[in-house]
């Protein structure tokens, strides 16, 4: 089954839609919120755990799965899916951000990036080309063009060199590309310069991808610039396509890039902030470990219906932090990511019901106190 989109519908008082994704391993709607799985795995959950979180899709990491069991072995296997035994939608990155993160091992040429392996060393050359053939190979339902993400701050002079690079590697992408069911994006980059991030969207958008996203925030710049460049270059985006901002983010940056028509977000926040005892809920941030807890019989979130609430108290789950049990790990993540798929669920209802805008202003107002 090829990739397609459909756009349902469009909020009357802001930028935000309403649509839906169909894609080989299944359907997902949209806004929605992609967990990180980095390594074929969505750290301390089980899949079965994860769809019953709510999650339709997750994302997994071309760079880590390249190096670490290999593409080839992963295909030989049957592909990510039956790999990890995730039967749903699987979007893959390009690796082109973990190569970015690598900056002292790595060295950019107009043919791609040369970089040594944080593992062991070993020397690796990622082109375009290869950016694809090992994401044709893992089988995931969208690939990521492989793109060169602009560093926080650039200078205007290194941030074109650096779009054109991305621009010329979207095509090589797009001519590379094989599979008719997996879907590719295209990324757009462009730094803090508007005027750059027009130029990229035009360039791009005539390449005719699947899906576009907006690469290159949540790089260390004032979260001002990243609310700017999402609230003046969405829109400029083919509107008949899905919208992707890459690795963002808060609640509060999901919500408000929804209201910029931004259909798609991925983020470590919430696996990576449970590991850590950090737990969202409505009301507060919970630092689990903290003494208050100690005796608390209450769940973390009253309102919440996923698995840890219904069955755990907070002093039990204080407890498993503070004995550094792995159990800890694995049911505030569950409440961490159920509270995420709860936020998308939330925002979708306000769509369809007509009643983003006061939904939005109340999440964000409340999220201020």
């Amino acid at each position: 089954m090829p990739f397609k989109f459909e756009l349902i519908k469009q909020d009357s008082k802001t930028s935000a839609r309403l649509g839906e994704m169909i894609t080989p391993h299944g359907r997902v709607q949209t806004p929605m919120f992609m967990p990180v799985g980095t390594q074929g795995t969505v750290k301390s959950m089980l899949p079965e755990e994860i769809k019953n979180c709510g999650a339709e899709i997750i994302l997994g990491n071309t760079y880590h799965l390249y190096l670490r069991p290999g593409h080839e072995t992963i295909q030989k296997l049957g592909g990510l899916h039956r790999f990890m035994n995730w039967p749903d939608p699987i979007l893959t990155d390009s690796g082109g951000f973990q190569v970015y993160s690598l900056s002292a091992l790595r060295k950019i040429t107009p043919d791609g990036v040369m970089f040594r392996s944080h593992i062991d060393g070993s020397q690796h050359f990622l082109s375009p080309q290869k950016a694809i053939e090992i994401q044709e190979a893992l089988g995931s339902d969208i690939m990521m063009c492989l793109d060169d993400c602009t560093p926080y701050p650039a200078t205007l002079s290194q941030t074109k060199e650096s779009l054109a690079l991305t621009v010329k590697w979207a095509d090589f992408c797009r001519t590379a590309k094989t599979s008719v069911n997996q879907a590719l994006f295209g990324i757009i980059q462009g730094g803090t310069y508007l005027d750059l991030r027009k130029q990229a969207v035009e360039q791009t958008a005539v390449l005719g991808f699947d899906g576009y996203a907006l690469g290159g925030v949540s790089v260390g710049e004032p979260k001002e610039i990243m609310y700017e460049i999402t609230d003046l270059i969405t829109p400029l985006l083919p509107a008949h396509k899905p919208r992707y901002l890459m690795g963002v983010g808060t609640t509060q940056d999901i919500v408000f890039g929804v209201s910029c028509g931004i259909d798609m977000f991925d983020c470590v926040i919430p696996t990576r902030c449970a590991r850590h005892g950090l737990l969202f809920t409505n009301s507060e941030k919970i630092v689990i470990k903290n003494s208050r807890w100690r005796e608390c019989n209450d769940p973390l979130d009253e309102t919440c219906d996923c698995y840890t609430c219904r069955n755990y108290s907070r002093a039990y789950l204080r407890h498993l932090y503070v004995a550094g049990e792995i159990l800890s790990m694995v049911l505030n993540t569950i409440h961490n990511v159920r509270y995420y798929m709860r936020l998308m669920e939330q925002i979708r209802a306000a769509l369809k019901e007509d009643r983003f805008l006061e939904f939005k202003n109340d999440f964000l107002k409340n999220k201020m106190k």
